[in-house]
């Protein structure tokens, strides 16, 4: 093929790339900082309030490492169920669409040309192009699979390393707070600090996965802390003084 002006074949240096998109996907690093976030958030509102209802620093610290384990064994728990499922569900529909390219082959790619035709193919082009790409089984019910479940089935997630992550960085998120407590602090303002510090970090780098500014997506973070821990002190103190 000639470029129009050009008196030698197109190649991939006639053309460049002029932008890049964000990782929307993130690979594992936009769970994991948003697990580092969910144990920040959870474990703080959890200290704050029994620190509020104690006057001591073993029933937080118990309270703090309790709620640490709790909520990672939870999430990882969790991810890895709520993945597996999921991917058992998908599985069972490409095999359904698998079923469907070995016993109804021709509607199956009258189904495909159609896709095609609503996204503006001529109607001919699209039926040609829908039968060549069904020559090869596999490679139609990997475009089936795409066009029709919105899946790649060679990069489905992976359960164990999803567990693994969240059981991670939410651990590390709900021990940050504690930090204090393990030294011997008695006093919530230092886990504070060092929780509202983390929370606004964590947030900023959020915004790699936004449109948003790295301090408006670090301070959002930090108010939604901010706020959480205040409402657990609040029903914390109340809750100390009634018993006391």
């Amino acid at each position: 093929m000639t470029k129009p002006g050009l008196d030698h074949p197109i190649g991939d240096s006639d053309f460049e790339i002029g932008h890049e998109h964000r990782d929307v996907s993130g690979g594992w690093l936009r769970p994991t900082v948003f697990g580092v976030v969910d144990g920040l958030v959870s474990n703080f509102a959890l200290i704050a309030a029994v620190s509020a209802a104690s006057n001591t620093a073993k029933p937080v610290l118990v309270a703090g490492v309790a709620g640490l384990l709790g909520g990672a064994f939870s999430m990882g728990a969790g991810e890895y169920i709520s993945v597996r499922s999921q991917n058992e569900s998908m599985q069972a529909e490409v095999e359904v669409e698998r079923a469907e390219l070995l016993h109804n082959a021709e509607a199956e790619i009258a189904e495909l040309a159609q896709i095609y035709v609503n996204r503006g193919v001529d109607p001919d082009l699209a039926k040609l192009v829908a039968e060549q790409l069904s020559a090869d089984p596999e490679q139609a019910l990997e475009i089936h699979a795409q066009e029709e479940l919105g899946v790649d089935i060679h990069d489905l997630p992976n359960a164990p390393l999803a567990a693994g992550s969240s059981f991670v960085s939410f651990s590390v998120g709900a021990f940050v707070p504690l930090v204090p407590f393990f030294f011997g602090a008695h006093m919530l303002p230092l886990a504070a600090v060092l929780a509202l510090s983390a929370l606004f970090i964590t947030g900023a780098i959020t915004s790699r996965f936004t449109s948003r500014a790295w301090w408006y997506a670090g301070s959002r973070q930090l108010l939604v802390g901010l706020c959480s821990a205040a409402i657990t002190y609040g029903i914390g103190h109340l809750f100390g003084a009634n018993i006391s």
